[in-house]
């Protein structure tokens, strides 16, 4: 894993699943996302392709940044519960391991106050994250789908 720290510690509502009991999980912020998705394309010398909200099941939102080179063009996941970004190269409803490197201009969504998260971070194996807060209903889940990296767990798509 390239020495990187890929140390994760899964928190309640990650899954994108919550009990009522709990209440209700957090919100990612969309105004800012889309702020950071902006400025974002334009230190990237693009533009914002189009971005889609969160629909039920996903766990996420999407947007697309192209670039003046169509290879250039990266789909940005935005963790509809927790300030986390991420990169792939296509729209998916559900990721287990296709996350690209963040690219150079991922900055300015740390500069926004999202986590930025690493390809090594997400393609990390369940069984090295913290994972203590997943309920036997999460578990249920991430088994039916063959769920095996944390990536998996944070930018899916079931029901």
């Amino acid at each position: 894993m390239n020495g990187e720290d890929v140390s994760f510690r899964i928190p309640r509502g990650a899954s994108g699943f919550f009990r009522p009991r709990d209440g209700p999980l957090p919100v990612t912020d969309l105004a800012t996302f889309r702020t950071a998705l902006y400025a974002g394309a334009r230190v990237a010398g693009g533009a914002v392709g189009g971005w889609e909200p969160r629909a039920y099941p996903r766990t996420f939102h999407t947007a697309t940044v192209t670039h003046p080179h169509a290879t250039d063009e990266r789909v940005v996941l935005c963790h509809a519960h927790h300030p986390w970004v991420a990169f792939a190269r296509e729209d998916r409803n559900w990721y287990t391991d296709e996350f690209l490197a963040p690219p150079p201009w991922a900055h300015v969504f740390g500069d926004l106050g999202f986590t930025v998260l690493s390809r090594a971070q997400l393609t990390t194996a369940l069984s090295a994250v913290d994972t203590s807060v997943l309920t036997r209903a999460e578990w249920r889940q991430v088994r039916a789908y063959g769920v095996t990296t944390l990536g998996g767990v944070l930018f899916n798509a079931w029901a």
